[in-house]
């Protein structure tokens, strides 16, 4: 005689299958929100970095008044400051001259939970399709 597996067993298995499924499947969306966001804040603090050595070494602003998207032909990347990898191009570069600072905002358009990314980055404004991080470099020269 063959033995199988009765229709209420394999409903057991089904249902153990469903509610674990239902405990790990939002624990997984908030990792990777988290990881998001943390990438973005690293990212931004990246591009902060790398304009602050900008400005520093040139000693002026001088490519960064237009807003423009970080891609290969932003003087950031082209002179060696960034970096181009995937999804830079979400971010985008703007520097004012306004003695005795420069005044710089990176704008970051791709999509963030924005809660998130404030707790890692308080300085970071906006909404989730749109983040704005700003900072004043003291102008010593």
């Amino acid at each position: 005689m063959v033995r199988g597996f009765t229709l209420i067993e394999l409903l057991i298995v089904l249902a153990v299958i469903a509610a674990l499924l239902a405990i790990v499947t939002p624990i997984a969306l908030n990792a990777v929100a988290q990881a998001k966001a943390t990438q973005v804040a690293s990212n931004l603090r990246n591009i902060k970095s790398a304009i602050e050595s900008y400005v520093m070494i040139t000693r002026g602003a001088s490519g960064l008044q237009n807003q423009a998207s970080l891609n290969d032909s932003h003087v950031l990347v082209s002179q060696g400051y960034l970096t181009k990898t995937a999804g830079l191009a979400d971010y985008k570069v703007q520097a004012t001259v306004a003695t005795p600072t420069i005044n710089a905002t990176i704008t970051y358009t791709g999509g963030v939970d924005i809660s998130k990314l404030i707790n890692i980055l308080p300085e970071a404004t906006g909404s989730n399709t749109e983040v704005t991080y700003s900072f004043s470099i003291p102008i010593w020269w």
